[in-house]
């Protein structure tokens, strides 16, 4: 892979990708959790709302959803009296501000009703606001199969955010006065706690919304369009994201768009742009990298569940030369002892109670089948990993240690 460059700060990133959008409509970022993908988004959007010749009143540009979007709700849970539950809406921000006029109840509706059977009811109250008192949202209510003020599941919760994030969205393009002056919407992590099915619908509608971003234009006809920055943890929401931006559609023009990978190698304050615009499975490449920043002997720590990464990865690569198993991969490896070796240590290593909260590192033993499997596959697929010196071939290994195995 080419096309690496290294910044030193956010603040540098930020400039960089802020460039970019100049000449692109959208730039799709694929990061790991921890990377700084929400602080990135917030640097994003202070350095559009500091005062500079271009925008001399320090007018916020940027629309923005991330981390702290869904802070702005919080759970009321009637400890007392156990019965009236409500999402309390923070009224102290601006993201609140114009919800009474916007009248988002309806497309708020039309897109939960794809996701969630559940409906939701606004209470609103009056608010003094320097010397105006203005009606702003004060909570949201939900009810389900007739039954008020429930509790919604957190997954559920997570999609009721989105869906008025996106409503208000909609709004932005149809021009609203309260938008004026916003030039860049920014979504970090959109969506968390989704099953894979929601994880594509959902990604899906985003998808055409931005397309709709990039070809809006103004009342006078002229193109204005709302530039984007997208960045996800999620391999398969961002593949979904890649592909339905990239396509074309007949009658619409061509979404120009940038794809990366951002990654910070050695976990310091040095962040890498990694240009995947050809790539759509390049997070599957990003995480063979990662992979094998884990297997280094000196630096690197293996844990039971990157088992569970490898054969995702190899069954990915398998489905991409259009074979529905992993065997395909096995088979390319060094030799036929190794193959079934192989596959025994991924199908019992890669299954069981090993959860990423709760790690459990490898045996010895492990750890270097682990590396062994790693190294052959990577040399016969030939694949060009990120900025990542090789580890050198492990010597061999002897069968996975039986007190790793999970009982069955």
């Amino acid at each position: 892979m080419s096309g690496i460059r290294t910044y030193q700060s956010l603040g540098k990133l930020v400039t960089r990708l802020r460039d970019d959008l100049n000449d692109a409509d959208i730039v799709l970022l694929y990061a790991y959790n921890r990377t700084g993908k929400t602080r990135l988004s917030m640097e994003f959007k202070d350095a559009g709302k500091r005062k500079t010749k271009k925008n001399p009143n320090g007018t916020p540009d940027t629309l923005y959803f991330n981390a702290f979007t869904e802070d702005l709700f919080v759970w009321e849970n009637d400890l007392e009296g156990d019965s009236v539950r409500r999402l309390q809406l923070n009224e102290k921000s601006a993201f609140f501000n114009a919800m009474t006029e916007l009248a988002l109840d309806e497309t708020i509706a039309q897109y939960l009703s794809r996701y969630a059977n559940f409906d939701f009811d606004f209470t609103y109250k009056e608010i003094e606001q320097g010397k105006e008192t203005v009606s702003k949202p004060d909570f949201v209510s939900f009810e389900k199969d007739g039954v008020p003020n429930i509790k919604v599941s957190r997954g559920e919760q997570n999609i009721f955010i989105w869906c008025v994030f996106m409503a208000i969205c909609e709004r932005m393009l149809d021009g609203h006065e309260s938008y004026q002056g916003k030039k860049y919407l920014y979504i970090d992590d959109p969506i968390s706690s989704l099953d894979d099915n929601n994880a594509i619908s959902v990604a899906c509608d985003l998808a055409k919304l931005l397309r709709r971003a990039a070809a809006r234009k103004d009342g006078a006809g002229t193109p204005a369009p709302i530039k984007v920055i997208f960045s996800s943890h999620h391999a398969l929401f961002f593949n979904v994201m890649c592909n339905e931006i990239g396509r074309r559609i007949d009658g619409e023009s061509k979404v120009t768009h940038k794809r990366y990978f951002l990654h910070r190698p050695n976990g310091d304050e040095a962040y890498r742009l990694q240009a995947t615009e050809d790539t759509p499975f390049f997070h599957h490449v990003a995480t063979l990298a990662e992979l094998q920043r884990a297997a280094d002997p000196k630096k690197g720590k293996l844990y039971t569940f990157h088992f569970n990464a490898l054969r995702s990865v190899m069954e990915k690569t398998a489905s991409f030369f259009g074979h529905s198993s992993i065997v395909f991969c096995l088979k390319a490896l060094n030799n036929e002892e190794d193959t079934a070796l192989f596959n025994r240590a991924l199908n019992l290593l890669s299954h069981g109670a090993y959860a990423i909260h709760e790690p459990t590192e490898m045996g010895e033993d492990n750890k270097e089948l682990f590396r062994r499997i790693l190294h052959e596959f990577i040399t016969q697929f030939e694949f060009a990993l990120p900025a990542v010196a090789p580890i050198p071939p492990p010597t061999p290994a002897p069968a996975p240690a039986h007190q790793e195995v999970p009982a069955q």
